[in-house]
């Protein structure tokens, strides 16, 4: 856990330097999300949420989360490469310094109908306010350890689309969504929404793994979206948020 400066409102679980495992809300404060309706290109979407904080009277810093929509899954070279670039918006905000990001975020892929460039589908801030719970957004994670020196080598069950290997799949992310669950001080009986993105059936492993485990106690959406990198099939990730938005 790392705490962020105490005017963002929020501190972080601290991840990879795209992207980090979590963030909670500071006493004091709770978290908004905000869905665009039409999805905005990633320049165009930054723009937007700097003018709608600036709105709001809130600085830059107080962005802790988002939600994006890819064209196609990445080549791992080529995700590197995207986020590289997504990082200067970050850095411009000061919010990312010295590798470490307090930004949660999940990136996926729509199987139909795709976005022709990567886009905004939704972000989170934090603001001051009263909240009935503490609030906390859970980052996405895919079927992988992000602490391995690649995806490749490290992807359960890897090319395994069967019931079984899928099932394999979900146990996987399902363990770290409940790690960084619990890292923040939350178990799935505080989440308001779950998201599983995969495009193959759910229903094999669905009252078992997800129902019974907890992970649906809200009810879930599923999205027909593949994972960011390729050979990944099957991503989560949670939210605990009283306030939601359209954009």
């Amino acid at each position: 856990m790392t705490t962020h400066d105490l005017t963002s409102g929020y501190r972080y679980l601290e991840g990879v330097f795209q992207y980090s495992g979590g963030v909670r809300a500071f006493d004091g404060y709770r978290i908004e999300r905000v869905r665009f309706r039409h999805m905005p290109p990633i320049a165009e979407g930054f723009e937007r949420i700097e003018k709608h904080l600036a709105g709001l009277g809130l600085p830059l810093t107080n962005f802790c989360a988002c939600e994006l929509r890819s064209p196609a899954q990445f080549t791992e070279a080529g995700f590197r490469s995207f986020n590289e670039g997504y990082v200067k918006t970050l850095e411009r905000w000061g919010l990312f310094a010295n590798g470490r990001n307090p930004v949660a975020r999940s990136n996926v892929c729509p199987e139909i109908d795709p976005p022709a460039t990567p886009v905004f589908h939704a972000f989170s801030y934090a603001r001051p306010g009263k909240a009935l719970a503490p609030n906390f957004v859970i980052a996405g994670s895919g079927e992988v350890s992000e602490r391995g020196g690649n995806y490749r080598d490290h992807i359960v069950a890897y090319g395994d689309t069967s019931s079984a290997g899928m099932r394999k799949k979900a146990h996987c992310v399902l363990d770290e969504m409940e790690r960084r669950l619990g890292a923040l001080g939350f178990g799935w009986k505080d989440t308001t929404d779950t998201q599983v993105y995969t495009v193959f059936d759910v229903h094999s492993y669905l009252a078992d793994d997800l129902v019974r485990r907890g992970a649906a106690s809200r009810g879930f959406t599923w999205h027909f979206c593949r994972p960011p990198i390729i050979g990944l099939e099957f991503e989560m990730d949670c939210r605990g948020v009283e306030t939601e938005h359209m954009l």
